[in-house]
C-alpha cells in the first residue's frame, strides 16, 4: 500500500475566480462539496492507498469533511517546497503517490489501475498519459493540452508515484518541468534544442522523452498509458469547471 499526498495549496486563478469566490482552487464547489474532497474520497476508496496527507490552507481545509485519519498539513510557498514538506512528514522511504486537488472526477478504479501498472516496472518516477482518442470518447467536451508524438497524441495526468530519495537531486530541473507542464513547446526547450524540431515535425517518441528526462534528473522513469481520462481532467479554466459540474449533475 502507498501513502498519498494531495496538493491543495493552489490559489484560485483569475479565470476561475469569476465563477467561484473561493480563494483556493481546491475549495471550489462541485455538486455542493469542495473538489478536494472528491479526490480524497477516491484515494480512500482505493485498496492500495493507506494514509492521506492534504497539503494546503489549514483554516479552509478544516471546514471540509474528509475520510477518517486524513492528515492536514500547511503547504509551502511553491509546489516543489510543498512536495518536500509532505514527503518529510511521511517519515519513510517508500514510494509516495502525489495527486493534485483539482481532479474531482478521479475514481478508485483509475488509481488502482495506475498503481497496478506501476507495480509491474521498477522505477523512481511514474507518470500517466491518456490518449486523445480515449479522452475524447469518454469526455467529448473536454479541452486538454495534447502533445503529438510519433507513438500517438496524448495528454498528461495529474497523479505521480515517486521515490522520495530522488526528490533532493531533482528539485531545480523538476520545478521547470512542472511549471511548464501545460506548454509542450517550453518543455521541449527544457529538454534541449534537438527536441524542438522533432516536436514540430511530430517525430518525437515517448521513449526519447523518457530517456532525456531520466538523464536530466538522474533517475529511472516509467510512462504509464492509462485508459482512465479522469487522471488528467483538471479544473483550471471555466470550460473544465463546466464539464465537471455537468458530469456530476448527471451522476446525482
Amino acid at each position: 500500500m502507498y501513502d498519498a499526498i494531495i496538493l491543495a495549496g493552489g490559489e484560485n486563478n483569475e479565470h476561475l475566480s469569476k465563477f467561484s469566490s473561493q480563494s483556493y482552487e481546491a475549495m471550489i464547489e462541485i455538486a455542493g462539496k469542495p473538489m478536494v474532497t472528491f479526490v480524497a474520497d477516491a484515494l480512500a476508496a482505493s485498496l492500495q492507498v493507506k494514509r492521506i496527507f492534504i497539503m494546503g490552507p489549514i483554516p479552509q481545509l478544516k471546514k471540509c469533511t474528509f475520510p477518517e485519519d486524513t492528515i492536514l498539513l500547511e503547504g509551502g510557498h511553491t509546489l516543489i517546497e510543498t512536495i518536500q514538506l509532505g514527503i518529510k512528514a511521511l517519515g519513510h522511504e517508500n514510494k509516495v503517490l502525489i495527486v493534485t486537488a483539482d481532479i474531482p472526477l478521479l475514481t478508485p478504479d483509475a488509481i488502482t489501475d495506475f498503481l497496478r501498472q506501476c507495480d509491474e516496472v521498477e522505477a523512481d518516477l511514474y507518470y500517466p498519459i491518456v490518449s486523445k482518442e480515449i479522452n475524447n470518447k469518454c469526455y467529448p467536451g473536454s479541452k486538454r493540452t495534447y502533445v503529438r508524438f510519433k507513438d500517438g497524441t496524448y495528454t498528461g495526468g495529474n497523479i505521480f508515484l515517486v521515490n522520495p530519495a530522488i526528490v533532493p537531486q531533482c528539485l531545480t530541473v523538476a520545478e521547470g518541468l512542472i511549471n511548464n507542464r501545460k506548454n509542450p513547446f517550453k518543455l521541449c526547450c527544457l529538454l534541449g534544442w534537438g527536441f524542438i524540431l522533432q516536436f514540430l515535425l511530430g517525430t518525437l517518441s515517448l521513449t526519447k522523452v523518457k530517456e532525456r528526462v531520466e538523464t536530466l534528473l538522474g533517475i529511472t522513469g516509467s510512462v504509464v498509458q492509462s485508459s482512465y481520462p479522469e487522471l488528467g481532467i483538471d479544473v483550471d479554466k471555466p470550460s473544465d469547471l463546466e464539464l465537471v459540474r455537468t458530469t456530476f449533475s448527471f451522476r446525482i
